[in-house]
C-alpha cells in the first residue's frame, strides 16, 4: 500500500524557517514525481513545487521560488520541503502527494495518495 505522510509543521515567526518531511512507503521511491501543495483557509489547494526523485530536479511555484527548496534522501524514502524567509501568507496546511506520471506538475488533480497534511502557521 502506497503511503505518503507529512510531518514537521508548526508555528514560526515571519522571516523564520521550517523543514517539512514527506515519508513515502509502498512504492519504488527512486523513480517518482513527488509534489508539495498547500491549502490556506477558505482557499483552493495550491501547488508549491515538485521533485523528480530519480535525479533531484525540481520545479517551483513563483510564489515560493527562491525561498523554498525541495530535496530528497532516497536512502530514507523521504522528500523534504525547506521553507526559508517565511511570510504570514505561507500559513496553510501543507501536503505531499505522488505524481500520476504526468511529469512536473503543480496541478493537484495530477497527484494521488494524499495524507492529512501538516499545519504551518507563520505569525507576523
Amino acid at each position: 500500500e502506497v503511503q505518503l505522510v507529512e510531518s514537521g509543521g508548526g508555528l514560526v515567526q515571519a522571516g523564520g524557517s521550517l523543514r517539512l518531511s514527506c515519508a513515502a512507503s509502498g512504492l519504488a521511491f527512486d523513480d517518482q514525481i513527488i509534489g508539495w501543495f498547500r491549502r490556506a483557509p477558505e482557499e483552493a489547494r495550491e501547488g508549491v513545487g515538485c521533485i523528480k526523485t530519480q535525479d533531484g530536479s525540481t520545479f517551483y511555484a513563483d510564489s515560493v521560488k527562491g525561498r523554498f527548496i525541495i530535496f530528497s534522501d532516497n536512502a530514507k524514502n523521504t522528500v523534504y520541503l525547506q521553507m526559508n524567509n517565511l511570510k504570514p501568507e505561507d500559513t496553510a496546511v501543507y501536503y505531499c502527494a505522488l505524481g500520476r506520471g504526468f511529469g512536473f506538475s503543480l496541478f493537484p488533480d495530477e497527484y494521488d495518495f494524499w495524507d492529512q497534511g501538516t499545519q504551518v502557521t507563520v505569525s507576523s
